[in-house]
């Protein structure tokens, strides 16, 4: 049996959805100080770019980790690639959500494009990419058990999948809460949308994954195994 959709793992998960064990929303500095270090690297300031980039780089670093998996060999890249984003897009920051809120949003849809970009080059190479039993055996971490191992991860490599299907509005509200641990309104003050918007969003990719998840074969051959 499907565990309830509360408590599905999702990529970088060990704790029920919407329950992050690591808050990558916290920081290192005020957010007036952080406010401040945007407003001057948008206008060119590079030290302020570099100190900014200190404060938000690793839970940026962290963010596209759990989205692409912790030993994608992709990472280091797009992190730099969302870090490169990030400054580039400071300048049509205008304070609708936290700095924070903006630097992971931008790190999140940076790695959602690297899963696509990955799904891209997949279809026109021989047998150059990652199958989903690679990124099973990428996934593998300290569990209770080789079977709990396995099952844990096919549900990440299934996630994964979804998110580089659905849309991108639709990707991105579900990543944001269930991977990054956002709440409905910090989603909508993040993409300048309403609750109800995000609401709808959440909902129609809590279907989606249910689907995915109920539909996979080998899932729930394993379910089967483990009783």
């Amino acid at each position: 049996m499907l565990k309830p959709m509360n408590d599905i793992e999702l990529p970088g998960q060990s704790v029920p959805a919407g329950q992050s064990g690591l808050d990558v929303r916290g920081l290192h500095a005020p957010p007036d100080e952080l406010a401040e270090l945007a407003r001057a690297a948008a206008g060119g300031d590079p030290d302020a770019s570099s100190t900014l980039v200190m404060h938000l780089g690793g839970s940026m670093f962290t963010i596209v980790r759990r989205v692409l998996g912790r030993r994608n060999p992709d990472v280091d890249d797009v992190a730099q690639d969302a870090v490169i984003a990030l400054l580039g897009a400071l300048p049509k920051f205008r304070n609708e959500c936290g700095v924070a809120h903006f630097a992971h949003r931008i790190a999140l849809l940076t790695s959602l494009a690297a899963l696509r970009r990955a799904r891209v080059r997949s279809r026109w190479t021989d047998g150059g990419d990652e199958t989903p039993e690679d990124l099973e055996a990428q996934d593998v971490e300290n569990v209770s058990s080789p079977l709990a191992t396995t099952v844990t991860t096919r549900r990440r490599v299934l996630v994964r999948q979804l998110l580089d299907e659905l849309p991108d509005v639709i990707a991105e509200a579900l990543a944001l809460h269930f991977i990054l641990g956002y709440t409905v309104d910090e989603i909508a003050d993040a993409a300048a949308i309403s609750p109800n918007t995000v609401w709808s969003r959440l909902r129609l990719g809590k279907q989606a994954l249910r689907r995915k998840l109920e539909g996979d074969a080998r899932l729930a051959e394993l379910l089967e195994m483990r009783g």
